[in-house]
């Protein structure tokens, strides 16, 4: 396993202890049992939009569970199983049951989901609070003011 040490980033960063956590269990994942299915794409369609494609043939609205919880994206599929016995000469469409979890950065928010031909495809939105945003801090005071050190001298 790779170890990296991020001590450097947390000397001038505020705040950032998640973002350590995030890479270490990113470096540290196991490939999914499920073996990359069902495919998927990300897409940035616009600013601070982004949208996932999900390729789920087979599977209907009611077979799909999505859940956002504590900034993970889960979705899963699982269809009723079918009581008829098949013969197949060749089986390559999957119809096994997936689960696909995304990290949203903060402040990410599923906006919606469709499901069409197959594609399950749900959008998100980066929203940032006005009190995130960028603002300007005035300085208070005389500019003449001259500061003073405890010893009563002037600096």
């Amino acid at each position: 396993m790779t170890t990296i040490d991020l001590t450097p980033l947390y000397r001038s960063t505020i705040g950032f202890d998640r973002f350590g956590s995030l890479l270490n269990a990113a470096l540290g994942a196991e490939k999914p049992a499920s073996g990359g299915y069902p495919p998927y794409n990300i897409e940035v369609v616009g600013e601070n939009q982004y949208a996932i494609t999900l390729a789920v043939a087979g599977f209907t609205r009611n077979d799909i569970d999505i859940q956002v919880e504590h900034g993970v994206l889960t979705i899963r599929g699982k269809q009723d199983s079918d009581d008829r016995e098949h013969n197949y000469l060749h089986q390559g469409i999957a119809n096994r049951a997936f689960e696909r979890k995304f990290t949203l950065a903060d402040h990410v928010e599923v906006t919606g989901a469709e499901l069409s031909n197959g594609l399950l495809k749900l959008n998100l939105v980066k929203e940032v609070p006005e009190a995130m945003k960028p603002r300007k801090i005035e300085i208070g005071g005389d500019s003449d003011t001259v500061l003073e050190h405890k010893s009563g001298k002037a600096a």
